[in-house]
């Protein structure tokens, strides 16, 4: 990484929550453990872009999670209301036309466009049924390189990726990553995974957990157990 980041702020808490009010409490609950949240497409579909316009006034930074995939026009237009709302981060699927609109759409603002590789929920099996004769592994390279050559960011990748898109991609890419379960978390959906001191030492910039915090019997402790865990792995 060429930036010194505060532990903390490597920590994006996702709010994969069903109401505004569920996520405004889980919010005040981790209090200032936690300084970088995600919104995704449950809480965005009740009323989370506009919480994510709040908590950027707040002094919060937002990752919204949208994977924006449509014609470039919509894709650059879409962009563009996602940075008024004062976003730090935005998603979209990583296909080269995606990945230049999108680009273009937030030019002008400090946000940052991140592509999708591949979701951390798929595995080899799940790519050859999408219709990709390559494998996981060299979709992710693929994307990556597409993604620099678009002029995007950085991209979103599973733990498991990470040192193949440091191979490609060096800092100041950045390298954002889910799929990441502290040691013996449930696994949920997910299928190429890490713990947090495993994907730090890979090369991820930022960690996007959602569940082991959420699903804790004491979310702020959760939190900074995995702050701790990432300032020990940065050494």
């Amino acid at each position: 990484m060429t930036e010194t980041l505060d532990p903390r702020d490597r920590l994006i808490v996702g709010l994969d929550l069903p109401t505004v009010l569920d996520a405004e409490a889980m919010v005040a609950r981790l209090g200032d453990a936690v300084t970088f949240y995600k919104i995704g497409y449950e809480l965005s579909f009740a009323g989370g872009l506009v919480l994510a316009e709040r908590l950027a006034g707040a002094g919060k930074q937002v990752f919204v999670d949208l994977k924006l995939h449509d014609i470039g026009a919509t894709v650059e237009k879409a962009t563009r209301q996602v940075a008024k709302l004062g976003a730090a981060i935005l998603t979209v699927h990583a296909y080269p036309q995606t990945l230049r609109a999108a680009a273009a759409g937030r030019e002008g603002s400090p946000m940052k466009v991140l592509g999708v590789t591949v979701l951390t929920s798929w595995d080899a099996a799940d790519v050859k049924e999408a219709g990709f004769r390559e494998g996981p592994e060299a979709l992710v390279a693929r994307r990556v390189r597409q993604a620099r050559e678009a002029g995007v960011d950085g991209v979103i990748c599973a733990p498991t990726d990470l040192a193949a898109v440091r191979r490609i991609a060096p800092s100041p890419f950045l390298a954002v990553t889910p799929g990441v379960r502290p040691a013996g978390a449930a696994l949920g959906d997910q299928k190429r995974v890490a713990t947090p001191a495993e994907a730090i030492r890979a090369g991820a910039d930022r960690l996007v957990v959602a569940r082991p915090i959420l699903s804790a019997e004491d979310p702020r402790a959760a939190a900074e157990a995995i702050v701790a865990e990432i300032a020990a792995a940065a050494g």
